[in-house]
């Protein structure tokens, strides 16, 4: 089904497509991307797109970061009337607890890891693309962190009822997102490629995944 999705010509551009070299969301991209950029092995046209649709439409950050209270700098506060400043340290590392959104045992909804890991250079987990436009697409959580109970799983999953799927994203809009074309998946992809790995505060995370 993903191989089909990403061969889908609707909106599909090759990354490589001269229309990007005019595309002013690139330089604005690089303008507010808010840590250091990482191009080597990367598609630059694609990252400064990324960057655009992850910090100026999606607001990416403001669900995977840790939360409202270290979303932004010291001093760096829109809301408060100060010049916005985004905290790297916290920067699309997740960790934001959305609570539970059904009753016991319900799972606190949690906030994943976007960025990129030094072991493999790949984003959100490590998924290849091709499971990034899956999860965008269709909502496939393959993490498979909060299923419906059963007689087996009794604990931090959904009670085995309508309307509650444990094996779709029930928080993330990807229903939104599942409108993007392949080209602008493609470009933000390109970009949590390129941004630093943080070490995160998702439960369970690994302490050395920075690590090289």
């Amino acid at each position: 089904m993903a191989g089909m999705l990403v061969s889908s010509p609707r909106g599909r551009a090759d990354d490589g497509d001269d229309r990007d070299d005019r595309d002013p969301r690139i330089e604005k991209g690089f303008d507010i991307a808010p840590i250091p950029l990482n191009f080597e092995g990367k598609n630059r046209r694609l990252v400064g797109i990324g960057s655009y649709i992850v910090n100026a439409q999606a607001d990416c950050n403001g669900c995977h970061s840790a939360g409202p209270a270290s979303e932004f700098a010291m001093g760096g506060n829109p809301y408060f009337g100060q010049p916005e400043k985004v905290n790297p340290a916290t920067y699309l590392g997740g960790g934001r607890n959305f609570g539970k959104i059904s009753g016991p045992p319900s799972p606190d909804i949690i906030s994943r890891n976007l960025t990129p890991t030094p072991k493999t250079g790949l984003p959100e987990g490590d998924q290849t693309f091709e499971e990034f436009l899956t999860i965008l697409r269709t909502g496939k959580d393959f993490d498979h962190l909060h299923p419906n109970c059963s007689m087996s799983v009794t604990t931090n999953c959904f009670p085995p009822v309508p309307p509650f799927d444990g094996d779709l994203l029930q928080v993330m809009p990807w229903p939104i997102y599942q409108h993007m074309s392949d080209h602008d998946i493609r470009a933000i992809y390109e970009y949590l490629k390129a941004i630093p790995c943080i070490q995160g505060n998702y439960p369970g995370e690994p302490a050395d995944r920075c690590a090289k």
